[in-house]
């Protein structure tokens, strides 16, 4: 079957403007109005019709499109670790179990009746909610609970789902006594930001989150058209799909030059390709979350510099200890280790009947492939030879007195860029990583906003943007 072509009817003189509306909506969880800017609904509502054709023949999704606010229903192939990333607070720390309960909560407290809703009532019906759930609670005298409250208040704001009419949410945070808060609910805006596949009350694992495509017993068409569909989500997802993680059905999808150049059309992307694997490259950082190498900022500057020192290692071994090869696992294994320890965690660890392989591939595996792992005390070795040579006050205040809290973030980031994978006693150096080998010959100077050493890595950014 032939690939269908994305912006098919859209000019050549209006492609960049089409494209620039579908990384809108890939890279933002709602747009209104007002959010992110004040231009991006009329931008978006301009190529609706066509997007929502596109996102439905290339990657599955569905796209909800009104006069006030559009969002992009996704399918689930895997969970991630990246998924989090939507649900932060304003000074940017991501939600604890708490706050993303807490909105969860509040979000059940706005009944369709009411237009308005101040603080004060917002916490009298929250609070015996939280109550009857064993490890949460809420106290009103607890600063801790008080501060997660205005976190989710501060995140339904942002996007519109709130808004404030009179009184300060800190107000009331410094004295729940006197101070108050008086906000406008937007339902519609509340009702597109908990649209679950299916009823939660039904999903007995964290398995039962992913939307399978139940293509076992299908057409042999209609299984290669879910195997595309799905190369594609993986594409757009995520920074760099490998082959040896996906099964043979994906992989061969993967392989089609024509699925790729399709989706770069769509999205304004480049293609990279290489022997391992399929890239959407970003070279104007428009399209990512993780700009990386990046300038500045000590997590991105100490992952490029261990980066650099592991390439130092793989290109001459003799030079330290010795490298070994461990087989990477595939996807359908990281994804059934992850739903097991999520699902440790649960009252309940019933499962639903759904393979791992099912969730992520269309059959057969492909064969094992393997990668140079790195033990962790080769890492922190690493980490210390750059505070010597760097000097400690170059990674910020923050990381000056702690290289294994830094260590521990730059192999986070490694890990979400697809960069490395994480095994017990070390990292396994996935083959993206060669392409930041020469990340060295980036000088270390002197940043002048914060009198700190940074390093200047704009000439790799075009060819390091994952």
């Amino acid at each position: 079957m032939a690939e269908p072509m994305a912006a098919e009817t859209v000019a050549p003189s209006d492609l960049e403007s089409y494209q620039h509306a579908v990384r809108l909506v890939l890279t933002n969880d709602v747009i209104t109005a007002s959010r992110p800017t004040a231009a991006a609904l009329k931008s978006v509502l301009a190529w609706a019709d066509r997007m929502a054709k596109d996102f439905q023949e290339l990657l599955g999704y569905r796209l909800e499109a009104t006069a006030h606010h559009v969002r992009l229903i996704r399918r689930l192939d895997l969970l991630d670790g990246t998924q989090h990333s939507l649900f932060a607070a304003k000074s940017g720390r991501s939600f604890d179990r708490r706050r993303l309960a807490y909105l969860c909560l509040v979000l059940a407290a706005f009944h369709r009746s009411r237009t308005e809703i101040d603080l004060v009532d917002l916490v009298t019906v929250l609070g015996p909610s939280a109550n009857a759930i064993d490890g949460l609670g809420f106290e009103a005298t607890v600063t801790e609970h008080k501060r997660a409250v205005v976190d989710v208040v501060d995140w339904l704001v942002e996007r519109g789902a709130l808004r404030l009419s009179d009184g300060d949410a800190e107000s009331w945070a410094k004295d729940s006594e006197h101070g108050d808060a008086l906000y406008d609910i937007d339902h519609d805006i509340c009702t597109t930001l908990f649209r679950p596949l299916r009823p939660l009350q039904f999903v007995d694992s964290a398995r039962g989150l992913l939307d399978v495509e139940q293509t076992e017993a299908a057409r042999r068409s209609v299984q290669r058209e879910a195997a595309a569909r799905r190369a594609r989500r993986l594409l757009v997802e995520h920074p760099v799909v490998y082959f040896g993680q996906v099964d043979e059905a994906t992989g061969a999808a993967l392989r089609s030059a024509e699925l790729a150049e399709n989706l770069a059309r769509m999205t304004g992307l480049s293609v990279e390709r290489r022997a391992e694997g399929v890239a959407l490259v970003d070279g104007s950082g428009r399209f990512t979350d993780r700009r990386f190498p990046g300038r500045g900022g000590a997590v991105a500057r100490a992952a490029g510099l261990i980066l650099a020192k592991i390439a130092d290692l793989l290109e001459d071994p003799d030079s330290g200890p010795g490298v070994r090869r461990m087989t990477v696992p595939t996807a359908a294994e990281v994804l059934d280790d992850l739903i097991a320890r999520i699902d440790a965690g649960r009252h309940t660890t019933d499962s639903l009947p759904v393979s791992a392989s099912a969730a992520v591939s269309g059959g057969e595996r492909t064969p094992a492939w393997e990668a140079p792992f790195v033990e962790t005390a080769v890492l922190e070795s690493m980490m210390r030879e750059l505070y010597e040579e760097f000097g400690a006050g170059s990674f910020t205040e923050q990381w000056k007195y702690d290289t294994s809290g830094l260590l521990a973030e730059a192999v986070v980031l490694l890990t979400d860029l697809g960069l490395v994978h994480r095994v017990p006693g070390g990292v396994l150096v996935l083959p993206a990583a060669a392409r930041y080998r020469n990340i060295k010959a980036a000088v270390p100077r002197r940043d002048w906003r914060d009198d700190q050493l940074a390093l200047d890595l704009s000439d790799l950014l075009t060819e390091g943007q994952m």
